[in-house]
């Protein structure tokens, strides 16, 4: 009897052990199931205009099919062509804002479209995007409503609107950010109904969103690598004399940061130009070319750091360019739908935060720049950075111009989060060097 007990004792924790050895699996099956199939909820992101309310309506198909009586999820691929009449009075009849005296808002549904994703796991997921546009009654708060809205929940009793606010200019909030959730629209089960969601946004102010606006464009520097990758390639040589068709000796402080302010302005001038003509939708270009252009004006500025291409034009070179990254730098802002009024603003506040990164990127890198250029290792410096910026460069047109990215192109994304650890090297290595070259002149 006791080795029998013994025996399914063993046995138990036998299974026990197996179980706990699933676990992390079991867990690895689900987490793989909830994060690649998006839940079958619809979402709703508000963009909060001055004296209207854009917003971006994205509704799972499986959940529309049964609620709008059409087979929209089995026909999908024709979906818009052939239902969007239809589809569009569908949703101005269930989208119902009213301002908290009673009166209504104007609905209107505009672009219509369909995004699919596929997993081998859970199958294809089709969402319906619709932009609408809802607009108060004169002199009602564009801050404060009702939002009466009920599309598929009327027929599918279990499905849930998430609503969130992806952009508000006056508040700070801009689309590149995390939506901040407003509420949930669901079913009231106690007294069967669905209740309107009260939506009461805090004021903000023009203060707030101009400061927004500096903040974009310094993150906007912060995290484009290309731009500034371009812009410290050109800079490399700005120190030094030439001497023929190769790059000579230090030029001496004021050469080198006379040399260094006329480049700088330049692209700050070439930039600030184009963002201003694109922002305001002056001038309107496909973001692939310009994109592609960028990587181009790198692998140029590396190539002259290697050998002068064009000595004594670099600021015309740096304005040319400048003109190209600045259209790049307007897609930003675009993609806001400002009015006039905030647009002028934001064109402001983000050329600030632009022209703030650069100087701080420039003000701690240039100074260790200029005191390697009066060591002998200056040139090893000079061109294994143009190398790399090559490298890069032309991994990025590859890139651009095929639409897939490289093996290069990730390395760059993770190495660039260690270029603190690099500047710090970099002033340490002028440092040491400028002491040891004066101290070999100081023995001569």
């Amino acid at each position: 009897m006791m080795n029998g007990g013994q025996a399914l004792i063993r046995r138990v924790m036998g299974l026990i052990r197996l179980a706990l050895c699933m676990v992390p699996w079991v867990l690895g099956l689900l987490g793989q199931s909830v994060t690649a199939h998006p839940m079958p909820n619809s979402v709703v992101l508000l963009n909060v205009h001055a004296d209207r309310i854009r917003a971006e309506l994205q509704i799972p198909l499986s959940e529309l099919q049964p609620a709008f009586g059409r087979a929209v999820n089995d026909s999908a691929s024709q979906l818009i062509d052939a239902l969007s009449p239809q589809l569009r009075a569908y949703l101005v009849r269930h989208i119902r804002p009213q301002s908290p005296n009673g009166r209504f808002w104007t609905v209107t549904v505009g672009t219509l479209s369909m995004q699919e994703t596929q997993n081998p796991i859970n199958g294809t997921y089709r969402e319906l995007i619709a932009q609408v546009q809802m607009v108060p009654p004169p002199g009602a708060d564009v801050r404060q409503f009702s939002f009466q809205y009920d599309a598929v929940l009327h027929q599918v009793v279990t499905h849930k609107i998430l609503v969130s606010v992806r952009q508000d200019w006056e508040r700070g909030q801009v689309a590149e950010q995390e939506p901040a959730q407003v509420g949930v629209i669901e079913l009231d089960i106690v007294n069967n109904r669905i209740l309107p969601l009260p939506v009461k946004l805090e004021g903000g102010s023009v203060w707030t969103g101009f400061r927004s606006m500096i903040a974009l464009g310094v993150d906007h520097i912060a995290d484009g690598t290309d731009h500034l990758l371009f812009l410290l390639v050109l800079l490399l040589p700005a120190p030094l004399l030439r001497a023929e068709n190769r790059w000579g000796r230090f030029g001496g402080i004021r050469y080198s940061l006379t040399r260094l302010l006329w480049i700088v302005t330049a692209f700050t001038v070439g930039h600030s130009i184009t963002l201003l003509l694109g922002a305001l939708g002056w001038v309107r270009l496909p973001s692939q070319p310009i994109e592609v252009l960028i990587a181009v004006s790198i692998l140029v500025s590396a190539l002259h750091a290697f050998r002068p291409l064009f000595p004594g034009r670099e600021t015309w070179v740096a304005a040319g360019f400048g003109l190209v990254h600045g259209l790049a730098f307007a897609t930003t802002l675009t993609d806001l739908s400002l009015d006039a009024g905030r647009m002028v603003l934001s064109i402001l506040g983000f050329n600030l935060g632009i022209e703030l990164m650069q100087l701080i990127v420039i003000a701690l890198t240039i100074p260790w720049l200029m005191l390697l250029s009066q060591t002998p290792v200056y040139g090893w410096v000079r061109r294994g950075g143009a190398l790399l910026a090559a490298v890069a460069a032309t991994a990025w047109l590859v890139e651009r111009i095929t639409q897939h990215p490289n093996g290069v192109t990730r390395l760059v994304e993770r190495v660039v989060i260690y270029a603190p650890y690099g500047l710090a090297v970099l002033a340490g290595m002028a440092l040491l060097l400028t002491y040891q070259t004066r101290q070999q002149r100081q023995r001569a």
